[in-house]
């Protein structure tokens, strides 16, 4: 069951009396717990059991689960390291579980409390019969690393639990980094819902000017600035990268990487490759490719190798001292805007 799905039927009221998250991404793992914590408890003190099955046998937490709760009606129980269902091998000092008493379990749980195995792991070992068994009982939910055509579904989801609208092209401010961090953008994505109200829109101009931009992020809007040859922008962006003590051998770094990867795109495109062969072949993040493609049009092959060439020239500079750092990027910046 994917993690979507799942937030989705126990808001529902439809709650398995037993769940197994699994993988790396603890965002989803947290909020999964949260969502369980506000469906199966019916006070918000009552509390959660929770166990190390690297120091719990899991025989005492199917005990635990087995004991009719005294002052509510369910019980949530959260047991966490269970790597009994993966390949990982156990440390020398981790205990020993009575598997066969899970096997009991799981064919015919309690129905007054609900049981989530936890484990990090990405994958688990569908060899064991444990494994086998409980993947056919209880409910998998895998709790891997969002896929960027993955992200904008997220978006749309948090956006309407905060009770706000994300125009079309908004979402572009959201998908420009290469790595998703899903706590910071739920942070951003909060702030912004408190800036345009409770039915309020978050449109790109908004964004732009509340989210946190990432070094990554603010290479896109460098180059775009770039590519307007707008020169007040460019030494906006310039300065606000500097404010965040961004190098400026890392900013060069950031923008010949921007006009390297619009260039090998324009000379694939011009070879006959489509975005998705494009892609593969250079291997890199697909948000990367989408905006490389639509700048591409917008540049000639001697400025892009021209842009390269006055880049490479001022990381040289810099690097061999014969040129102050500031002073250098500057300059780039403005023959760039030439």
């Amino acid at each position: 069951m994917t993690y979507f799905k799942a937030m989705k039927d126990i808001s529902n009221q439809t709650i398995a009396p037993l769940y197994v998250l699994y993988g790396s991404e603890s965002y989803f793992m947290q909020n999964i717990q949260q969502q369980l914590k506000k469906y199966v408890l019916e006070d918000e003190n009552d509390t959660v059991s929770t166990y190390d099955l690297e120091e719990t046998p899991i025989e005492e937490v199917i005990t635990d689960a087995e004991t009719y709760p005294f002052f509510s009606t369910k019980k949530l129980i959260i047991a966490t390291n269970a790597t009994f269902l993966t390949a990982q091998r156990p440390s020398s000092s981790a205990v020993t579980h009575n598997i066969e008493r899970l096997e009991e379990y799981i064919q015919q749980p309690v129905d007054y409390s609900v049981i989530v195995l936890v484990t990090q792991q990405e994958k688990l070992d569908n060899r064991k019969k444990i494994t086998k068994q409980i993947s056919k009982h209880a409910t998998m939910i895998p709790c891997t690393p969002i896929r960027s055509n993955e992200l904008r579904k997220w978006v749309q989801q948090v956006a309407s639990d905060l009770h706000v609208n994300i125009a079309s092209d908004a979402y572009e401010v959201f998908e420009r980094d290469e790595e998703i961090h899903l706590f910071s953008l739920q942070n951003e994505l909060q702030k912004l819902a408190l800036y345009v109200g409770e039915g309020g829109t978050v449109t790109k101009e908004i964004a732009e000017d509340i989210v946190s931009d990432s070094s990554s992020s603010s290479s896109f809007r460098l180059v775009d600035a770039v590519i307007e040859k707008n020169v007040k922008q460019v030494f906006t962006i310039y300065q606000q990268l500097m404010q965040a003590k961004e190098e400026p051998i890392a900013m060069i770094a950031l923008l010949s990487f921007q006009f390297r990867t619009i260039l090998q795109l324009k000379i694939l495109k011009d070879k006959g490759y489509h975005q998705q062969a494009i892609q593969k072949k250079m291997k890199a993040h697909p948000f990367v490719i989408q905006m490389a493609y639509k700048r591409e049009r917008r540049f000639s092959y001697p400025y892009l190798r021209g842009a390269l060439n006055v880049l490479a020239e001022t990381d040289a500079q810099i690097k061999r001292g014969t040129a102050e750092k500031e002073l250098a990027l500057e300059l780039a910046l403005l023959q760039l805007c030439q």
